[in-house]
């Protein structure tokens, strides 16, 4: 990449940067020379991707009056257009964890934060591996440490940032955040309403009344928890670093407190807010859950107890299957990813794995509800649907 000085105001940038990485250059360098109260200027953008239309570059501190890491990461977002605000649950949660001592925080260090412009600057983790680069690898010990090492960040995090719900309330208000602290959660009541309905027209299977009140009780109960904590609200591998200090989170566009059960849960229906999921070898789940209860048991000893934290579990799972299945089933014919098993197989794996755990806990209502939306799945896609591959990594 050739060598762009950008300076705020008066750009000189070639022909190959694009206006949007242009203007997150230029807005970055006025927010930091604002900030630090002298000019600061940034050089050679990197596009790293980014969700949506939001831009996220690598910048070099080309110049700087005080001492400033050698590059930093730069997030720009472009206007809220609804009342779910990204960049707000992005610069809150940054606000919130940047506060805790550098040897706990688990994610980048927040260096400067903007509403006018809807960007932050975070420090620059580097270019240590994603997580999903290690599942999607031919080293199974690496993914396996991988995993572990994100249970117990998971586990950490929560650990550190336990009670924070004042906290996080307060920095939400002065962002002008006005959605719901838990973007998932309002997901997850739509789809309480909207799935009995959309299984039946798409499946025909209709839920009984013991699954729906199942799932009802369990929305409420996960709502008025009081083991709540700081939550990425993202599972996907591709938002986890796996570094030498062991796995950091980078993605914060849903960042909220909620009951950490919720985010166990994930370790269980791996990666469920995405459709790149493989299959995990027998016992990984299991291991991952004890990675995570050995940094949670601390702080909320009662985890430690499985008549405690199973049924939690159970129920946290299944909301997670239903949002997954409120969320795709209306398209599930409509996608199919080059590198990743389709849809149907994953959201087949998602239901089988549900039905195995309710069996364990003898919940006979889940596991007669999980039967039928599985027999739906195999009569539409045929028996292949129940043959989710495993990682690459575990082949």
């Amino acid at each position: 990449m050739s060598v762009v000085e950008i300076t705020a105001g008066s750009p000189d940038v070639d022909g190959t940067a694009s206006p949007e990485v242009i203007e997150a250059v230029v807005a970055a360098e006025q927010v930091l020379s604002r900030r630090l109260g002298a000019q600061v200027r940034l050089a050679d953008p990197e596009e790293l991707g980014g969700a949506g239309r939001s831009v996220v570059i690598r910048v070099r501190v080309a110049q700087s009056p005080f001492s400033m890491p050698r590059t930093l990461v730069v997030k720009r977002y472009p206007p809220a257009t609804h009342d779910r605000d990204p960049w707000a649950h992005e610069a809150v949660s940054h606000q919130l964890l940047t506060a805790l001592p550098a040897e706990e925080r688990a994610t980048p260090e927040l260096y400067a934060h903007d509403v006018g412009s809807r960007l932050v600057v975070l420090e620059d983790l580097g270019r240590a591996p994603r997580l999903s680069e290690k599942l999607n690898g031919t080293d199974a010990r690496a993914a396996e440490r991988g995993l572990l090492s994100w249970a117990h960040a998971m586990g950490r995090l929560h650990a550190t940032t336990a009670g924070r719900d004042a906290d996080f309330d307060a920095l939400m208000r002065r962002a002008g955040g006005q959605c719901c602290q838990d973007p998932v959660a309002f997901d997850v009541h739509g789809a309480i309403a909207g799935l009995p309905d959309l299984l039946e027209s798409e499946l025909g299977v209709k839920i009984p009344s013991s699954a729906l009140e199942f799932a009802q009780q369990a929305a409420k109960a996960f709502s008025t928890s009081r083991r709540r904590a700081f939550s990425p609200s993202s599972s996907c591998p591709d938002n986890q670093l796996v570094t030498s200090r062991g796995v950091r989170f980078v993605d914060f566009e849903g960042g909220c407190v909620r009951d950490i059960v919720f985010d166990a849960a994930c370790l269980r229906v791996p990666f469920p807010s995405c459709w790149c999921a493989w299959g995990l070898p027998p016992g990984m789940s299991e291991a991952m859950v004890a990675a995570w209860r050995a940094e949670v048991g601390s702080v909320w000893p009662e985890i430690d107890d499985d008549a405690v934290l199973l049924p939690r579990l159970l129920e946290a799972q299944l909301l997670w299957v239903w949002l997954a299945t409120w969320r795709v089933l209306p398209k599930l014919d409509d996608h199919r990813d080059l590198d990743a098993p389709p849809r149907s197989v994953v959201l087949a794996g998602r239901w089988v794995r549900l039905k195995a755990d309710a069996i364990t806990l003898g919940e006979k209502a889940v596991v007669a509800h999980a039967d039928c939306v599985i027999d739906a799945l195999v009569e539409r896609y045929g028996s292949e649907v129940l043959e989710l591959p495993l990682y690459p990594a575990f082949r």
